[in-house]
């Protein structure tokens, strides 16, 4: 007999390449719409180097775009395939992508989910973040340590408002699936992979 372990993992390997086979078509609709997702001519900083030369930059009232790297903000950001337009992060709301700095040096692309209002000063607001790939955990920060707020979404056939009024609707709804992310998540890798 298997070991338990063994057999779960089977299974595993068995739903994922029939959700593979099924949602084939999915799949290749997806990536005529949204491109494979590489990125071509690029140079690769430490974050660290780039974006607190972003932050910088979007503080002296320039814009900034950049590759997203990472998987925390799917299914609306895509991990090196899309890129994101950043400016000035002075009027923020909850649901708003924001680059924020959480700690010296460790910046995050996460979308706001609450904002606590200091009662002296604005600039030390504190503000919870969570990526809407992730399924728990949350970072914390303070208004100051906003770096960026995300204005556009670039993805390789269009370019999308942050201010669209579909893509809030979707964000809003993302954001009560949360208890079911985990198996959504699921079929969207297979469909984009």
């Amino acid at each position: 007999m298997l070991p338990f372990f063994v057999m779960i993992q089977s299974l595993k390997n068995i739903v994922h390449k029939v959700l593979g086979f099924l949602l084939l078509p999915m799949r290749m609709a997806y990536r005529k719409r949204n491109g494979t997702g590489s990125v071509a001519h690029s140079i690769e900083l430490p974050n660290h180097i780039l974006l607190g030369a972003v932050r910088d930059a979007v503080r002296e009232g320039h814009t900034a775009t950049i590759i997203v790297k990472g998987w925390s903000m799917r299914p609306f950001v895509e991990h090196k395939r899309d890129k994101v337009l950043l400016d000035s992060a002075e009027n923020v709301e909850v649901y708003d992508a924001v680059l924020a700095e959480i700690e010296p040096g460790r910046f995050v692309l996460h979308r706001i989910m609450d904002i606590e209002p200091d009662a002296e000063d604005r600039q030390q607001d504190r503000i919870t973040l969570m990526g809407d790939g992730n399924i728990r955990g949350t970072e914390q920060c303070r208004r100051k340590d906003l770096c960026g707020k995300v204005v556009q979404y670039i993805r390789p056939q269009r370019t999308i408002s942050a201010d669209d009024p579909t893509l809030q609707r979707r964000i809003r709804l993302w954001k009560r699936l949360l208890p079911v992310r985990r198996y959504l998540l699921v079929i969207y890798k297979a469909i984009v992979q």
